[in-house]
This record gives structure tokens, sequence and C-alpha cells, in this order.
């Protein structure tokens, strides 16, 4: 079993050419004609509206702001993309701006962009914010310098290489091999806010392994028929999340442990038809996989 549509940040056009990383000459001659994605500090971006759907909106190497960080993010068509974070200045204010563009967040927009845009902006918000939380060498503490065109930073004093940071994480639906599914809602989730369970993969745990140890913490339920279903980047701040569908195995009465979730039941999927429940949104893949139980019924 797969999920019927890729999820909303897993879709991608472009080629990220990670060959091109290391060509300091290529990436010179590269910027000079690139397409520059700005993303400010907030990790909001400036989008614009096509009348057919937002878009982002590029800027051109001598408009992109104040001189900063530069990431390579690959090419499509020969064209070449990058990111860059000025930190500081007029082009990174979030809100609207000159000529209609509004600067918002990947979870604002994300789901409304194009296979191509949405891509980029994926790769670039993980990329920033990776580089936002580690300056400094996890060994010895210096400042690091930015090498591979924003994919590693190395430290100076020791020599040491640093790559991006992606932390696995399970996302599972428990359904009882009927009409019923799990949903749970988090401490600091608003009344009828609910979702599917989710935690992270421990060192040495395989996934399915994770799948069972999270249901069982949070809600106390053995399961069983553990199922891959599909994959999503989510880069806040830098997880992967892998999703999966588990039946009960046993007794189906729910031990909420609340050191995670606030509350935890069994819902139908009437109930979840006729809205008894908010779920997660769209450009999540615990929406995706939801929908997809539901239609499967």
């Amino acid at each position: 079993m797969r999920l019927r549509e890729v999820p909303a940040l897993s879709r991608s056009e472009h080629d990220r050419s990670a060959h091109r990383r290391t060509d300091e000459g290529w990436l010179a001659e590269a910027w000079q004609r690139a397409r520059v994605l700005v993303i400010a500090e907030e990790g909001t971006t400036a989008v614009t509206d096509t009348g057919t759907g937002p878009r982002l909106a590029y800027r051109s190497p001598d408009a992109e702001g104040p001189a900063g960080l530069r990431l390579f993010l690959g090419e499509r068509d020969g064209t070449p993309y990058f990111a860059t974070l000025p930190g500081s200045g007029g082009a990174t204010l979030p809100g609207a701006v000159p000529g209609g563009e509004r600067w918002l967040g990947l979870p604002a927009v994300a789901a409304d962009l194009d296979d191509f845009d949405a891509g980029l902006l994926v790769t670039a918000t993980a990329l920033a914010g990776w580089h936002a939380r580690h300056p400094r060498c996890a060994r010895c503490g210096a400042v690091t310098e930015v090498i591979h065109a924003g994919w590693t930073r190395r430290c100076p004093d020791d020599g040491s290489e640093h790559w991006p940071r992606t932390d696995p994480a399970v996302i599972m639906l428990v359904h009882d091999g009927a009409d019923n599914c799990v949903l749970g809602r988090g401490k600091s989730w608003p009344e009828g806010r609910y979702s599917i369970l989710a935690g992270f993969v421990e060192p040495g745990e395989s996934l399915e392994g994770a799948v069972a140890r999270e249901v069982a913490e949070e809600v106390g339920l053995r399961v069983t028929d553990i199922a891959y279903l599909g994959s999503q980047p989510w880069p806040f701040p830098a997880s992967l999340m892998l999703g999966f569908i588990a039946r009960v195995d046993g007794d189906p009465t729910l031990r909420v442990s609340g050191d995670e979730l606030a509350e935890a039941r069994w819902f139908s999927r009437a109930e979840i038809r006729a809205g008894a429940v908010r779920l997660a949104p769209s450009v999540s893949i615990a929406f995706r996989i939801i929908t997809d139980w539901l239609d499967a019924g």
C-alpha cells in the first residue's frame, strides 16, 4: 500500500546537480545568470499571485538584496537556482511589498505552489534552517565556514566537516481493521484539532520498531501489520516524516501517557467525514494518510 498522491512537501522537479557544489568556477559563473530565492530570517520568502495561483518571486543576482550566504539549490533546463540569506535589509522584511508580493513561510504556501516551486522552497527552507542552528563546530565550538555551495560547513580549527541534519520520524495511522482509527490531540493544540500518532526514531532502532514503540508509549496499544506508505520532508526544523499504517493487536483500550498528548480516542470514518475533528493541514503527510484511509472504506 502506498499513498495515492505525493505529499505536498515531497514534490520536486529540479535537478540538485550535486556534482556542481565543489566546482567554484562553475558556481561563480552560474551565479551571474541565476534565479535567486531570498529567504528572510523569519523563514519567509516573497510570493506573488499570478492569477492562476501563487509563485515564488525569484530575484536576479543584482537585485537579491544585501550580500549574504548563498546556497546552490540546483538547476532546471540549464538555469541555476540559488537561495540567499542576506540577514538584514529591506529585501527581507515580511509583509506586503511593492509589486503585490507577500512574504510567506513554507507552511502557508507550499500546498498551493507547483511541483517545481514547492521543491525549491522545501530545500531552501531546510538548508537555511540548518545554517541558522549550526554555526559552530560540534567538536570544538569554533565558528565554521561554509563550503560546497552551502551544503557543508568546515571547522577551521580541527578540519572536521559537518553536513545538514535530517532527523527520521515515524507517523502512523492505527486502525482496528474495520472503520475506526486512533487520533490524538497534542498538548499545545486547540480543542477539536486531532491527528495521527508520531515520534522520532531512536538510535539503533528500525522504523517498524519505532512505530510499535511510539504507539505503545503514547496510547498503550500493541500493533501488527505495520506497513510503509510514503515519506515527506518536514523542515520544522529538520525532520523526514516516514508514514505507516498499523492495525491494533489485542486490547483496543487506549491508555494515554499524558507526556505528549492531551487526549486520544478512537474515531469512526463517519465521525471524521462529518467534521467531528479538525484534521492536520493539507500540507502535511498526516492529512494524506488520513484522507487515503477514509477513501479506502
